[in-house]
């Protein structure tokens, strides 16, 4: 069985942008949680300057990941108008399909830090 696996991506705000993305992110959000039933944890995090926002996302295995990343490229190019990608991470081992796209996104600016080996650790998907 595979292992949970943490995605976290950082953008740049792009300038004036903000409430646009806000608004966007509002939009989008109820989508990706009606649309993406197999994401176990989203959330979105702004800085203290509103300069920069990071997403965190929690797959239960990389098959999960591979059905969020069904349709991302249509999800960041509207995302895309507002933000500027900065880095990348991920925490556990994802699909090659999944690993070759986020190889593919990045670029000058742009870095990807894979940690595929995990050392311990547990996931709490309910409580009680």
């Amino acid at each position: 069985m595979s292992e949970p696996i943490v995605f976290i991506s950082t953008h740049r705000l792009k300038e004036g942008k903000l409430a646009d993305f806000l608004q966007l992110s509002r939009e989008m959000t109820p989508l990706l949680e009606a649309g993406q039933p197999h994401t176990v944890f989203f959330h979105g995090y702004l800085n203290e300057e509103a300069t920069e926002v990071t997403f965190v996302w929690v797959f239960p295995d990389a098959d999960a990941m591979d059905l969020h990343f069904q349709g991302a490229d249509e999800r960041a190019t509207k995302a895309y108008e507002f933000v500027q990608p900065k880095r990348f991470e991920i925490y556990g081992m994802p699909s090659d399909m999944v690993l070759a796209a986020m190889r593919a996104a990045t670029g000058p600016g742009v870095d990807l830090h894979l940690k595929a080996q995990s050392v311990s650790g547990f996931i709490r998907l309910a409580s009680g």
